[in-house]
């Protein structure tokens, strides 16, 4: 194990610098000063975050184009033939359905909250030792308007469909972590790094079972817990920080030996 954890914290430190922005969907939210475009912006980088990362990035740039470069004022402020502007707008299996409704729920929230980590407060408990039920509270207020089409609930996963909820997690990752490194915004204060759950895509999944830190043949949320909670003996405060290293060998195709 000893050999894993200076792996790990090697490649770590390696990825861990702003040059990884660069590349990386995380690079929309650092467009951004104001905490609520920060929050948008991350959150939508998050969703539309599968497929190229060329392709996530270019669509990203296009929404903040059509919220003409302010996303909070625009969610705040805007009228209903604003939306027309939307019509046309797709990213895979994202369509101007779900983005109307994501647009619409997210002026119900800041009209009642100034913070989206309120969203993820609802349904975490003081004893908590992961976010699953924040990630299931979450979801459960997101689909509570009256007017939540059915098709945009497979954007926003759950535990409770057993799903890894990679997007979510890496969203999370993003707002929580604050290592003053310059890549994560650390910008929420009341979900605690020890709380965060990896997420699981296939670079890090792959890595990971290289790694012998996933032992599950399924790639579902009890993976994600198993993953977390082997990461967590190479830092229990903040095992979450071990995405940069799995993500950026598998990207690289740096094969543990």
């Amino acid at each position: 194990m000893k050999k894993v954890a200076s792996v790990l914290e090697a490649n770590y430190k390696k990825y861990n610098k702003p040059n990884f922005i660069v590349d990386d969907p995380i690079s929309i939210p650092h467009l951004f000063t104001k905490k609520q475009d920060v929050e948008i912006m991350a959150f939508f980088a998050s969703i539309f975050a599968w497929g190229q990362r060329k392709t996530i990035i270019n669509k990203c740039n296009e929404l903040v184009a059509l919220f003409e470069n302010k996303p909070y004022d625009f969610i705040i402020n805007h009228e209903e033939k604003d939306l027309k502007r939307f019509l046309e707008f797709k990213h895979r299996t994202f369509n101007t359905t779900d983005l109307l409704y994501f647009i619409a729920f997210l002026k119900h929230h800041y009209e009642n909250y100034d913070s989206l980590e309120d969203a993820f407060l609802k349904g975490l408990k003081p004893n908590d030792k992961t976010v699953e039920n924040a990630l299931i509270g979450f979801e459960e207020y997101f689909t509570s308007l009256e007017y939540f089409p059915a098709r945009t609930r497979k954007h926003i996963a759950s535990p409770k469909r057993k799903s890894a909820c990679k997007k979510l997690n890496m969203f999370l990752r993003w707002m929580v972590r604050n290592d003053k490194q310059g890549v994560d915004f650390g910008i929420w204060k009341q979900i605690k790094t020890s709380q965060l759950l990896m997420p699981l895509d296939v670079h890090v999944e792959r890595q990971a079972r290289i790694l012998g830190l996933i032992s599950r043949k399924q790639s579902d949320f009890k993976t994600v817990l198993e993953l977390t909670e082997n990461l967590k003996k190479f830092d229990k405060n903040d095992p979450v920080k071990y995405d940069f290293a799995l993500f950026g060998m598998g990207v690289n195709q740096k094969v543990f030996k």
